[in-house]
């Protein structure tokens, strides 16, 4: 439970930088990152291995890089959701900022992992 709520948080200052890189990803503070982490949270639990089963021979065509396109449909469903508080203006900018919080939660659980282990 405590790692969950970890990774609650670390996904929340993921999208709060991703805001802060593009002006076309907007974030309405740290309350509206937290929300849009659960929300995220939840289809990737629920909708991501369906869409993963459904796309996986064009996933398997692309050595896996189709799955940033599904992380970004994830992103535009969870902008759906949230409203107003949450815009991704265009799908570019959804599949973009899928690779850089890809990237930026990589780091963030490295340096976290790395700080509670030792």
């Amino acid at each position: 439970m405590l790692r969950w709520i970890l990774t609650l948080l670390l996904n929340s200052v993921s999208l709060i930088i991703v805001s802060y890189i593009f002006d076309s990803f907007y974030l309405e503070g740290f309350g509206t990152a937290i929300l849009a982490s659960f929300i995220l949270s939840v289809l990737n639990l629920l909708v991501r291995p369906v869409l993963i089963f459904l796309t996986l021979p064009l996933t398997a065509l692309t050595f896996g890089l189709f799955l940033f396109v599904i992380n970004a449909v994830t992103l535009m469903i969870t902008q759906g959701l949230i409203g107003e508080n949450f815009i991704i203006e265009g799908f570019g900018t959804a599949i973009i900022a899928a690779i850089i919080l890809a990237l930026l939660n990589l780091i963030l659980n490295w340096l976290i992992r790395d700080r509670i282990t030792s």
